[in-house]
């Protein structure tokens, strides 16, 4: 099975990265994820209940980080044993990005993308579901956590400002109305009439 995807968050790269490391965070965000600790150099052990289908397993397993370019990203390896359900194992590689049209904003804003990619296998009885099962599976999972992460990130930092130009312009029309209006009835262009009648008088 492969997998690749996208995602674009409103915090920095390095807050992103952070987020990434955090083996708190990721225990909250990875779905039926009971455990995930750090158990030696870059390695973690984890324990997680799966549901594919009509097959329901828990999953105990490490997860290994190689490859480390803080904080760019790194690659990430690991295997579980749900037993009599199968075992999956595989790796994933993570990048981080600036956003630079986020960087280029004035102010700054803070961005950044993240690409991910996805190789695994499975066996035993979650093999014998069928790719489609099992592909479906992966993906709602990745978008379960990328729902999660994202809102832990917007807890933590709060959330992603909004683009400068879209605030500036939502603001500016109904300010400028008021203030226009204000000023028109200060030097009198408020109503016709009045401006005829100061006219003849003057």
């Amino acid at each position: 099975m492969e997998m690749l995807g996208n995602r674009r968050l409103g915090i920095t790269q390095q807050q992103a990265w952070d987020a990434l490391n955090d083996p708190e965070t990721l225990k909250k965000c990875i779905p039926g994820c009971d455990k995930f600790e750090l158990t030696g150099d870059n390695q973690y052990s984890v324990a997680l209940a799966l549901k594919i289908g009509p097959v329901s397993a828990k999953f105990n397993g490490k997860v290994v980080l190689s490859d480390i370019v803080a904080p760019d990203g790194y690659k990430l390896t690991f295997e579980g044993q749900g037993g009599v359900a199968g075992f999956a194992k595989g790796s994933s590689s993570v990048t981080l990005k600036p956003v630079a049209e986020a960087e280029a904003a004035t102010p700054p804003v803070a961005g950044c993308e993240l690409d991910y990619t996805v190789q695994a296998q499975v066996g035993g009885k979650i093999a014998q579901l069928g790719q489609r099962l099992i592909d479906g599976a992966a993906k709602s999972t990745a978008d379960d956590f990328f729902k999660r992460f994202e809102a832990e990130i917007q807890s933590r930092y709060g959330p992603p400002p909004a683009p400068a130009e879209e605030a500036a312009s939502a603001e500016a029309p109904a300010e400028k109305s008021g203030m226009m209006s204000g000023l028109m009835k200060k030097i009198g262009l408020g109503k016709k009439d009045d401006t005829a009648a100061t006219g003849g008088a003057g």
